[in-house]
């Protein structure tokens, strides 16, 4: 199993050199560093990396703003690190999608927890996002199946279950889903 890839950023070289010691002691691959959220978006959208670590006060674009960018993008989970522990900022990290917190200073387990777990739990959303992708496109191919069905059964007096048929006959035949086939049926009957 290849290791799990990170990006580090924190403006302190001190604090990211100690982090990145502590991954790598756990064989965790650090494939960029940086000390600016920008510089650390940009690394993980080429990279992409299996987590981002993100301190959240840097020169330009802190943690919390390039943590907002990375998951609205779902380029990649991101784990927070603070000095701060303040409620508000606590709910910042929350309503941008971050998956873990942690407090400076970070000790080795702390930090290995957060990072197994934030890996984890990406993956979970990640194959929900994906469920949640094939039932949209069902239900859309459904109601234009019914869409083109109704227009059949205008057209050419058929039945409901003659017009299902012969989307299905023509979609075999085509070798094309039946989406498409009805997609093409609602455009060449539809504005007649």
């Amino acid at each position: 199993m290849e290791p799990f890839r990170i990006i580090l950023a924190d403006d302190e070289p001190i604090t990211r050199m100690d982090i990145k010691e502590m991954l790598e002691e756990e064989d965790f691959l650090v494939v960029g560093e940086c000390g600016d959220g920008l510089t650390a978006v940009n690394l993980a959208k080429a990279v992409k990396p299996e987590l981002v670590i993100l301190d959240v006060k840097m020169p330009g674009m802190n943690g919390i703003e390039a943590a907002r960018l990375l998951t609205e993008e779902h380029v990649a989970p991101v784990l927070l690190l603070t000095a701060y522990s303040n409620v508000e900022m606590i709910i910042q990290a929350q309503e941008v999608g971050v998956l873990a917190y942690l407090v400076k200073p970070v000790t080795k387990s702390n930090l290995i927890a957060a990072v197994r777990i934030a890996i984890s739990r990406y993956k979970e959303f990640d194959v929900l996002r994906n469920e949640i992708a094939g039932l949209n496109e069902a239900l859309r191919t459904r109601k234009l199946v019914e869409r083109a069905k109704g227009l059949l059964q205008k057209k050419y007096l058929m039945s409901e279950e003659q017009a299902f048929k012969k989307i299905r006959m023509i979609s075999m035949k085509q070798q094309k889903s039946m989406g498409e086939v009805a997609e093409a049926i609602i455009v060449s009957l539809g504005s007649t």
